[in-house]
């Protein structure tokens, strides 16, 4: 048995519901974090952003919960099949987790256009991929092309038996498409060919729309108590 040390962070304001105070915990940057051990560590609840692995441990919410698809039993909603029917030229391209200037411009545009009220509307190259990849995890860039055209990126870890979706963005002008539901359907679909058992979606937040859609994909299972339960909604 490994151990892992951990460190409390400050208090600060929650970036998922305004009235609440986050305090995560993070794996200590010394630690010689592996993609084996995090592909352990995200069993129990754990997240990745860039190459920090934190936990939520806020001292009065419980709110940020995380979410794991079985892929093998996912059923898909008549909303899911009619984006998959939308989709079906959809072309998509597996690239290597680097920096590429047409992804980064994206990115910014993605930010701007959701978030610009946010810091990572002005985010440089480098704050862009400390973000998005890591030194040790076996990340992956996964193109969606429209008409010829870069659409949407997928950012997804591979791990030893789960597929993690870290964070997806698409052009502004191709959101008819609804490209980040797509991007959760080919993830899992690749999942499965990869003989993966889970796909792995983040934080479900029910009191946070752009993080409570996670349970339209069923049957979702979350981690609570220390165990993952089915979640019917």
């Amino acid at each position: 048995m490994i151990s892992i040390p951990l460190f409390l962070t400050d208090k600060h304001p929650c970036s998922y519901l305004d009235d609440e105070v986050a305090q995560p915990a993070f794996v200590h940057p010394l630690f010689d974090m592996t993609n084996g051990i995090y592909s352990e560590l995200i069993k129990q609840g754990y997240r990745r952003s860039g190459d920090e692995v934190y936990s939520p441990h806020c001292p009065n919410c419980s709110a940020c919960i995380p979410a794991r698809l079985r892929v093998a039993d996912f059923i898909p909603s008549r909303s899911q099949k009619r984006c998959l029917s939308k989709n079906r030229h959809t072309r998509v391209v597996d690239k290597p987790a680097e920096f590429d200037k047409s992804h980064y411009g994206m990115y910014l545009r993605y930010q701007a256009a959701r978030h610009g009220d946010g810091s990572m509307a002005q985010s440089s190259p480098n704050d862009y991929l400390s973000f998005l990849k890591s030194t040790w995890c076996d990340t992956h860039f996964v193109e969606f092309l429209i008409a010829g055209e870069l659409a949407a990126i997928a950012v997804v870890d591979h791990l030893d038996n789960a597929l993690s979706a870290v964070y997806t963005f698409f052009d502004p002008k191709f959101s008819e498409y609804s490209l980040g539901m797509n991007a959760v359907l080919w993830q899992i679909e690749w999942a499965k060919q990869l003989q993966k058992e889970f796909l792995y979606l983040g934080f479900w937040i029910k009191r946070c729309k752009k993080m409570s859609y996670k349970s339209d994909y069923q049957p979702l299972q979350i981690f609570k108590d220390k165990q993952w339960t089915l979640h019917s909604g």
